[in-house]
Parts: structure tokens; C-alpha cells; sequence
């Protein structure tokens, strides 16, 4: 064993022994966000949430929609130039994708028993292509911080979570992921589970064919499956997550929840609950890509060491009032695609 598998494992012994796993059922109802619980007093809260007269949208409406259908989306909220940058900044990466150890997870049979792996060592026409997706990529990007922290996702986050924002990971797609129907929360754990809730960010317009993605409206409050060992997906499972998505699709259809596409333009956003069923629909047109950036946030109660080292106090990149951890296993690169710096 190498000796960063043998550090790898030991984190992960570590992060065992501070934060056992419980068989769970559903989320803990003692640190479940205000908006979660039963009846929340959505008025009440905007009328005393500072920053809700500032936002460019009417809060209360968007949270009441938010409790009934587990999303929301906010139209043309980020900036071309903004979002340009990124995109430049992803170009250049592929470009110059051997000189840099940024992982990429590629869902191609070939690839089964090594999904992810550096970019350096994968072939451009594999990276350019379908099922890739570029893995927290924001860590050597500062639009792609920006982005992931612009004020007015962190705005409706920080009205859910009622707490600082903290950004987790990010994956930048090209294509439709083509994802099969799943819920986030059992492969994304924060320290507090149901302090987790993602966007995804249009990188362009998104055109009908492209392996759009899909979700059951209100999906977000449907009994959560039984992996065998609980609500999260780990080496002790007994379910797959094939069988998880039959569940969901077969108790989504069960309960008459909508199934809806997402077609929206470049700027816009869509932020889901962490339980919301969603995944991804096949490519009908092999010559329309899906740019798009998804980004999981927590809170600062629910995430407070990074991933990759769960001891140490993490280095905290900060942007309209919410955080995003550095690498510690990816400094050099490190906000070194500097275009953002500029733009906001």
C-alpha cells in the first residue's frame, strides 16, 4: 500500500472513530434545518432574515416552494463574463491536462474498476467526451469560487440552513451526465447529514436532447430507502445503487409526483434539496453538449473539516459571506487559474 492510500485510510479510520456511523433510518430530527421541520414559519423567519429586502427575488415565495417541491430555480442570476471565465479556465485544464493532477471520474465500461483518476493520464478524446465529470475543479479556479459562492445562491442557502455557508465539492460536466435516478445525501455526507443541498449552475443554454436532467417534483419528502445498513451508501451495503433507483422511480411514480426536464439558459440556477429524486436523460443528440456546474454546499454546523483531512483546522477561501475549503492534498494548484480575480 502506498503511502497516500495508507494516509487515505487512516483519515477515514479517523473520521470512523469521531463520527461513527448510526444506522439511520431518516435524518436526526434534534439538527434538521428550521425549514425541514413540521410546519415552519416561513413569514416569520424572512421578516427577520437580514438580507432578504436586498435579494432580487421575493424570498418568502421562493421558500414556501422550496418547502413544497424541494427546489428552487433563479433566473439569469450569474454573469456571462463571470461564468466565461470559468469556462476558459476549464478549456485551458483540458488543454493542458498533463501538467496538472486534478481528477476526473470517467463512467465508461472501461474504466470500471478505475473511475477516477488524474487527468494527466487520460487521453484528451476521453476527457472531451461523454460520462466525465471534473472533480472540484474550484480548488484551482478562482471563477470557478466565484461561481460557486456567488451571493445569491449563498443568499438562499444561508435562509435554508440558517447558518454561514460552507461550499463542499464541485463537478464540472461538458456532457449530460446521463446519471441514473438517485438522491444526493447518501453519497454526499457532511458531518451533519441533512445540512446538504446542491446547485446547478447553467454553463449554457440547455437545449432539449441534450440528456437534460430530471426531477420529481416534491420528491424530497418520500420515505428513504434501506440500503441494508441505512440511508447511506457505504462498503457495507447490501443494496445497490441500481436497486435504489427503482425504489425512487417506482415510489415517485407510486405517489403521482411530476417528472420534470430542466431546460434553462446560461446564468441561470437550479438549487435542490438534498433528498429531491433526480438524475440524468439519455442523449438523444450526440451534438449538443450540457455545460453545467454542480455544487454541493453544507453549513458551517454541518461541515467543518475537509474531506481529505478530517483533524486539521482547513484553510477557508471566503466570498459574500460563505466559505470553500482548500485541497490540503492539492496546494500548488490553488487558485492558480487566476482569471476570476478580475471579474465578479
Amino acid at each position: 500500500m502506498s503511502i497516500v492510500k495508507r494516509s487515505v485510510a487512516k483519515a477515514r479510520e479517523a473520521y470512523h472513530k469521531l463520527f461513527p456511523a448510526p444506522v439511520l433510518k431518516d435524518f436526526p430530527d434534534e439538527n434538521l434545518p428550521w425549514i425541514d421541520r413540521p410546519n415552519p414559519d416561513i413569514n416569520g423567519f424572512v421578516k427577520q432574515f437580514p438580507k432578504a429586502a436586498q435579494l432580487p427575488y421575493d424570498l418568502a415565495e421562493k421558500l414556501h416552494f422550496w418547502e413544497e417541491h424541494g427546489y428552487v430555480i433563479l433566473e439569469k442570476v450569474i454573469s456571462d463574463e463571470l461564468l466565461d471565465a470559468y469556462l476558459a479556465d476549464v478549456q485551458e485544464l483540458i488543454d493542458r491536462h498533463k501538467e496538472y493532477d486534478i481528477s476526473i471520474r470517467i463512467d465508461r465500461p472501461e474504466y470500471v474498476k478505475h473511475p477516477v483518476m488524474k487527468i494527466r493520464d487520460v487521453p484528451r478524446e476521453i476527457i472531451e467526451g461523454q460520462y466525465i465529470k471534473i472533480m472540484d475543479f474550484h480548488n484551482a479556479s478562482v471563477a470557478g469560487k466565484k461561481v460557486m459562492l456567488h451571493k445569491a445562491i449563498v443568499s438562499f442557502l444561508e435562509a435554508i440552513f440558517n447558518e454561514k455557508v460552507v461550499a463542499m465539492q464541485s463537478l464540472t460536466f461538458l456532457y449530460g451526465s446521463q446519471q441514473e435516478t438517485h438522491q444526493d445525501f447518501p453519497y454526499v455526507v457532511p458531518q451533519v447529514p441533512s445540512h446538504l443541498a446542491a446547485a446547478w449552475i447553467a454553463l449554457e443554454d440547455i437545449k432539449p436532447g441534450s440528456g437534460e436532467l430530471h426531477y420529481y417534483v416534491g420528491s424530497h419528502k418520500i420515505k428513504k430507502f434501506n440500503w441494508g445498513n441505512g440511508i447511506f451508501f457505504t462498503n457495507e451495503s447490501t443494496k445497490n445503487p441500481t436497486d435504489f433507483g427503482h425504489y425512487l422511480n417506482a415510489e415517485c411514480e407510486r405517489l403521482g409526483f411530476e417528472k420534470k426536464t430542466l431546460l434553462i439558459n446560461k446564468g441561470d440556477v437550479l438549487i435542490w434539496h438534498a433528498a429531491l429524486v433526480h438524475g440524468g436523460e439519455p442523449i438523444r443528440n450526440e451534438n449538443l453538449t450540457r455545460k453545467s456546474y454542480v455544487c454541493h454546499y453544507s453549513s458551517a454546523l454541518g461541515y467543518f473539516r475537509h474531506r481529505h483531512d478530517l483533524v486539521n483546522e482547513p484553510v477557508r477561501h471566503e466570498f459574500n459571506g460563505a466559505a470553500v475549503f482548500a485541497d490540503p492534498k492539492l496546494t500548488a494548484y490553488e487558485n492558480s487559474f487566476k482569471r476570476g480575480e478580475k471579474v465578479e
